[in-house]
């Protein structure tokens, strides 16, 4: 944007661009750059522009060059602008009646102190931290000198500041900070180039709920769930007398407001229901739903100024999050998916007169205390059109697509009339908010040091390799496990339907990742590209590995053309529906239609299925089977043995065991990966000890995890540098003495990850 001629210094607007609110600033003519970290004044400015623009989610200063502060940087300051507001407008700090309680003589000195750290507060949000700590402990010492008949004042004073404090420190931008406030000196702003750094650019519920628990119901378990800080819900799982289905009973933290606080959401609710974000706000879920947050503060605030109803500050963020998900959010829905131990989320037609149900991780099948009314199925349903971009009407009945909030991860599928007659229906698959990782695998019995090791083998070994399964199984929670398991420098390109394997996660540790999104297999008309034509355009995309979020339908031809003609030299892999290699045969050969000898391009099938309890009860996720596919048959993989065991399930040690084939090194698709590998090439002994020491490693890396406590090591960042640094070894063990044999990489190895783990603790 441009000012016109003549516009006034310092002055500001506020535009509708692209489904945000942004603040340009006038500072043409300025004698300085501007900017949030070198001038207090700019900052103070920037603040009361906020304070009347509190859904502002971009600042641009306008000079010859724009400096552009994002989405993230303007919180810090939005979040400033709105602790001000409420410090002087809701807790009227400056007040006699605040800061006073009958000793007159102390007001003139509590006033200008406060007056100070408020002045600094807009200009030097940390000197004022500073200064508000330096206030407190000055009124502590006083505390303890003056006389019994001051204290009782004193003591209030003290209260206030430490509320006061507490807001303050638990603020973004003292946050962000904090790990730095060692660096800072009064009066140098140097630290707040840390957090603002400005692009520069050319200038040009309705839902209903069960209250009380059943009276004839057992207390299985009882615990919290938290969204946020100030906001928490409670869950109690419940056993009924003669039902098989247990009760997950949700409290959500809806049910903890007094009468008045729901007045206010009430009112609230009924202003901001006019101003639902429009279908391409969606396309940014996160930055609109704090758009959002701001606004129901400032409403929530000047709707209890109205009414004289006093708001603390955390039940003001608690009904702001509480507003926010229940207008233009999902409801209790997202109260469900913030439950770690959920796995899915069904809604069943007709919804209102149906209990959601729910998988638990320990439970397993839960019914819940929850109805949704129609009104929340329907506008959910609008919300996930807008998200996806997809039709779901009569002519395209079923919508598949996914809901990302935060960290909260989910698949989402709906379906409707015709398809489902009592109509809309609803599946969601929650997903775990970090990827699943094969150290994660081991800890949970999915599969044992020794799978583990082999699945990394195989795909350093550049195979092609298709995790089938029942639904439900794992198959995509081991698909992206086996993910980061690529060396980082290979490029992969990834093509989903919809959107489930850990991509965001990879990019942040640096993975080089291109995602396709292509047509549901489901849909009859959209402008979205058809998997098949996915597969060929990747091919055309350069050097890169292959990973296929599910193999449905028509790209399953496309995909071993891919393969069988060799244009993918390096991982292919993805999932399939099947409960055997012979069942994914079936389903790649007669089901989808790939010629017989097409599917030899498979090099590797793992099989992942529940395993269940004999009561019938309880089931476990695991890997049950491993096999390699010959080359040598013609028409039936399975009369002609074509199909060869690596890992068997053993149902009495509950873990897969290395078949005779492997042991004995008769393995074709290993010896043809060590064939291309200089000292493995009819080495059976160097290629199972490579095995061997992956397997090694995997299981320390569980081991010392249990024994530290620390869980972090188990995740997909320190996997990645676990892994980088076997490669690392290996390439200067094999350097150094020809092969990177276990017994010289895992000790120097093990040596990393001690150093490692003690520095996590320091």
């Amino acid at each position: 944007m441009q000012f016109k001629e003549g516009t006034k210094l310092y002055s500001y607007e506020v535009q509708r661009e692209g489904g945000e609110d942004v603040l340009y600033v006038n500072y043409l003519g300025a004698p300085y750059v501007p900017s949030l970290s070198d001038y207090p004044e700019i900052m103070e400015k920037t603040v009361d522009a906020l304070i009347e623009n509190p859904n502002v989610s971009r600042i641009v200063f306008v000079q010859q060059k724009n400096y552009n502060y994002d989405f993230d940087e303007t919180s810090f300051l939005l979040e400033i602008s709105q602790l001000y507001v409420y410090l002087i407008r809701h807790e009227k700090i400056l007040s006699q009646q605040k800061l006073v309680t009958g000793h007159e003589q102390f007001f003139s000195s509590r006033y200008n102190s406060l007056f100070s750290f408020l002045f600094l507060l807009k200009q030097d949000p940390i000197a004022s931290y500073y200064e508000l700590k330096k206030i407190l402990i000055e009124a502590k010492i006083f505390f303890e000198k003056i006389d019994e008949n001051y204290k009782a004042d004193q003591l209030n004073y003290i209260r206030l500041l430490e509320k006061i404090f507490k807001m303050l420190e638990k603020t973004k931008i003292i946050q962000a900070i904090f790990p730095h406030l060692n660096e800072y000196q009064k009066g140098n702003r140097e630290i707040y180039h840390r957090i603002f750094k400005p692009d520069i650019i050319p200038n040009f519920t309705f839902t209903r709920l069960v209250s009380d628990l059943p009276e004839d119901a057992e207390i299985m378990d009882q615990y919290e769930i938290q969204g946020g800080e100030d906001d928490r819900s409670l869950v109690t799982i419940l056993r009924k007398k003669d039902e098989a289905k247990l009760i997950y009973h949700l409290n959500p933290s809806e049910n903890s407001l007094d009468e008045s606080q729901n007045l206010l959401l009430n009112l609230a609710r009924s202003v901001l229901i006019e101003h639902q974000p429009k279908a391409e706000e969606f396309t940014d879920t996160d930055r609109v739903r704090q758009v959002f947050f701001n606004i129901s503060k400032n409403l929530l605030q000047d709707l209890a100024q109205t009414k004289g109803i006093r708001v603390s500050y955390s039940d003001l963020n608690k009904m702001s999050t509480i507003l926010v998900r229940n207008t233009i959010g999902f409801g209790l829905l997202e109260v469900l998916l913030q439950d770690k131990k959920i796995q899915d989320i069904v809604l069943n037609a007709p919804i209102p007169l149906t209990n959601i149900f729910l998988r638990h991780q320990d439970y397993d099948e839960c019914s819940t205390n929850i109805l949704p009314s129609q009104e929340d199925v329907d506008s959910w349903a609008a919300k996930f059109r807008m998200i996806s971009g997809r039709p779901l009407d009569e002519a395209n009945p079923i919508l598949d697509t996914q809901l990302e909030i935060g960290k909260l991860r989910a698949r989402i599928a709906i379906i409707q009339n015709p398809l489902s007659p009592d109509g809309l229906a609803y599946a969601i698959r929650r997903h775990r908010e970090e990827p699943w990782t094969l150290p994660l695998f081991i800890k949970n019995k999915m599969i044992n040091p020794f799978a583990a090791g082999l699945l990394s083998f195989l795909i350093d070994g550049s195979r092609t390799l298709l995790i089938a399964g029942t639904r439900s199984s794992g198959k995509s929670s081991m698909l992206g496990a086996l993910m980061l398991e690529i060396i980082p420098r290979f490029r992969i390109i990834v093509i989903e339907d919809t959107l489930e394997l850990p991509v965001e996660s990879l990019r942040k540790l640096d993975y080089d990742l291109l995602r396709m999104k292509v047509r549901s297999a489901l849909l009859k008309t959209t402008a979205e590209v058809s998997a098949e034509d996915g597969i060929r355009t990747s091919l055309r995309l350069g050097d890169s590995c292959l990973i296929i979020g599910e193999v449905r339908s028509q790209e399953c031809k496309a995909l071993y053309e891919a393969m069988r003609i060799g244009a993918l030299a390096n991982v292919v892999a993805g999932t399939i529906h099947g409960a055997s290699p012979y069942g994914v045969f079936d389903r790649v050969v007669n089901d989808l239609g790939v010629p017989p000898t097409s599917f030899k391009a498979t090099d590797i099938i793992g099989v992942c299925n529940p395993i269940k309890s004999p009561d019938g009860l309880h089931s476990w996720r695991r890997m049950v089977q491993l096999s390699e596919i010959r080359k040598h048959w013609k028409e039936d993989p399975m009369s002609e043995k074509g199909f060869v065991d690596l890992l068997r399930y053993n149902v009495e040690k509950d873990e897969l065991e290395p078949s005779d084939d492997l042991i004995n090194g008769d393995s074709e698709i290993i010896k043809d990966i060590a064939s291309n590998v200089k000292g493995w090439a009819g080495n059976w002994d160097a290629i199972y000890d490579n095995i061997l020491v992956r397997a090694k490693i995997k299981k320390e890396i569980v081991e010392v995890a249990e024994k530290t406590k620390d869980e972090g090591i188990l995740e997909a960042k320190f996997n990645s540098l676990s892994n980088h640094m076997f490669h690392k070894i290996s390439d200067e063990v094999r350097q150094e003495i020809g092969l990177p044999l276990g017994k010289r990489v895992f000790p120097e190895w093990q040596t990393w990850l001690n150093k490692e783990v003690k520095k996590r603790r320091i």
